[in-house]
């Protein structure tokens, strides 16, 4: 329970650590990215509405400077006689047609302000507009250009008029703009989905329509925000009547008597802004998941790592306890040998006395007695047939278990691997294994410790019978041992163990020698032996490797150099 705790206390510092210390430059470096791409959208989006703004009052004013430079060439080019003609100011009205759809009539007014002469569709000729404001203006200035009124014809228009002296008589020429057109021009500004522009006067009436409500001549409710005069363009944000926020620009135009105003919903001027306002947010949501994510799976990894190593020593300190008592037992196993060969040799002598007494004694025997005489002579043959065995047996398990430096002769390896087959034989007929040799003649001698070779050979055999017991049981093994020559230029001798065991899986392969580690249940195995055969071999300036497939066997290859042929 208290290595449970740590380690999920352990595990707490390690996500905290993880999340935490990336999220803090994560978070700064996405808000300062916000932060300046706001301000550089911000400052795009004003600039780009400035420049619209600008354009378009530069447009109508040289649409209405264009308007009122015709009427001064025609009221120049011609005298007063001449503007009094009906048939002149048609063909007048005509020419202005071409260069311009926007004048709709032409009228000529003398200096008392009588209508003398109208081209239009409205019966306007004799009507006295002296007392008229933009008549007064126009007396005043030499042109004038007014704003939106109904005048006679109770419609809504505006007009542009010049005047000029001749012979000290006023000439007065006026047209009237075609409010659709004049409409059209102001409105075709299209900013987004909701961008509009229109104009409206001093007092805040419209001059012209408003997309969004707000006809010729009624009154601009916004008005107040943007009634005070300013130099160059203004740009403000505003909530207009129906609580809708809107990006407004404004500027006055011909000299300070019209405001041009241009405006947006907010929400659509800084629609790019939004739209990265959300894109920044689900790269910051998605970029917390995968920083928890991959601290959450890091930290498990982690986690799991040092819970293993923990394993590993504890492991390992068992093994090392269970090597240790091998070691005592193997020396205890020679100890037992020594002292079983001890009586063994009394056996033989004892055994050697009765052989040679014996044909006396058999001489007394009567006939009849025979047969009595055969079985004691077959039953002292097997006396001396398990007294030899025994004597193999304790001799090989001294010469295993004794310690001594190592000593290094030219051992046979014909030989020398039929003497190993001969120790593990019986397990494995006992076992139910069938065990296969094949020595090629021309398995070269080798030089090395005979007793370390032993020990690599006999780990392999009780491995692979392991191995095949634990996938076959009694029945169905197969252990081959194999020894030869390389068949290349280099005097190689080879040695291969193979069997049809459980097989070693693909992970553990890269591992399968490495000290301590091993694929055994708890108290079967220290993973000591391979990795100390691996050790022997390479000491003895050769190779040891290892092919397997689980489920279907595993076959260890020993390579070791071989003593050259005498000439």
């Amino acid at each position: 329970m208290a290595n449970k705790n740590l380690y999920t206390s352990l595990r707490k510092v390690i996500l905290s650590c993880m999340i935490i210390i990336p999220f803090i430059p994560f978070i700064l470096s996405m808000g300062t990215g916000y932060y300046y791409f706001t301000y550089s959208i911000e400052h795009s989006t004003i600039a780009s509405m400035q420049r619209i703004v600008d354009d378009h009052r530069l447009m109508i004013e040289s649409f209405l400077m264009e308007r009122k430079t015709d009427l001064e060439y025609a009221v120049e080019s011609l005298n007063i006689e001449e503007l009094h003609s009906a048939e002149t100011l048609e063909r007048l009205f005509d020419r202005l047609q071409r260069k311009s759809t926007a004048f709709f009539d032409l009228g000529v007014f003398d200096g008392e302000g009588v209508h003398l002469a109208y081209h239009g569709p409205y019966k306007l000729t004799g009507k006295k507009y002296g007392n008229e404001e933009w008549f007064k203006k126009v007396l005043a200035n030499g042109y004038y250009i007014s704003d939106v009124f109904t005048g006679f014809r109770h419609v809504p228009h505006f007009i542009v008029a010049v005047c000029r002296e001749e012979n000290h008589q006023k000439k007065i020429i006026r047209a009237t703009i075609d409010t659709n057109i004049f409409n059209n021009m102001v409105e075709k500004v299209r900013i987004g989905k909701t961008g509009e522009a229109y104009i409206i006067n001093k007092e805040g009436v419209f001059q012209t329509e408003r997309r969004s409500g707000g006809g010729l001549m009624t009154q601009d409710p916004e008005f107040s925000a943007y009634r005070d005069f300013h130099k160059g363009i203004r740009t403000f944000i505003h909530k207009d009547i129906t609580k809708t926020t809107h990006l407004y620009a404004t500027t006055w135009i011909l000299d300070n008597k019209w405001i041009l105003v241009v405006r947006q919903e907010k929400a659509d001027a800084f629609k790019a802004l939004r739209l990265a306002a959300y894109l920044i947010i689900l790269i910051s949501i998605a970029g917390g998941v995968v920083i928890s994510a991959l601290a959450f799976y890091i930290s498990e990894k982690i986690v799991k790592w040092i819970r293993k190593i923990d394993f590993e020593k504890e492991n390992m300190e068992k093994q090392l306890i269970s090597a240790t008592k091998l070691a005592e037992l193997g020396e205890m196993a020679a100890g037992f040998a020594h002292e079983i060969n001890n009586p063994l040799q009394i056996m033989k002598s004892e055994y050697a006395l009765i052989k040679m007494i014996f044909p006396t004694i058999k001489e007394g025997v009567p006939s009849k007695d025979s047969e009595d005489i055969k079985e004691i002579e077959d039953s002292l043959d097997q006396i001396e047939t398990q007294i030899n065995r025994c004597a193999k047996i304790t001799h090989a398990i001294l010469k295993f278990g004794r310690y001594s430096e190592p000593v290094s002769q030219t051992i046979s390896l014909k030989a020398f691997l039929k003497e190993m087959i001969d120790i593990i034989s019986k397990k494995a007929s006992v076992n139910g294994i069938a065990l296969t040799m094949d020595f090629s003649p021309e398995t070269p001698e080798i030089t090395g410790d005979p007793a370390q070779l032993q020990q690599v050979i006999i780990n392999l055999l009780n491995n692979a019978m392991d191995a095949i017991l634990e996938r076959h049981g009694a029945s169905g093994g197969l252990l081959s041992v194999r020894s030869g020559k390389r068949s290349d230029k280099e005097n190689l001798a080879f040695i291969v163990v193979s069997d049809n065991g459980t097989g070693i899986a693909k992970e553990h392969l890269k591992k399968i020698f490495t000290p301590f580690f091993t694929t055994k249940p708890v108290g079967k195995g220290t993973g000591l032996g391979l990795s100390v055969c691996y050790g022997i071999i390479g000491n003895m300036g050769g190779t040891m490797t290892v092919e397997s497939d689980t489920g279907k066997g595993t076959e260890f290859t020993i390579l070791l150099p071989g003593i050259a042929p005498s000439k």
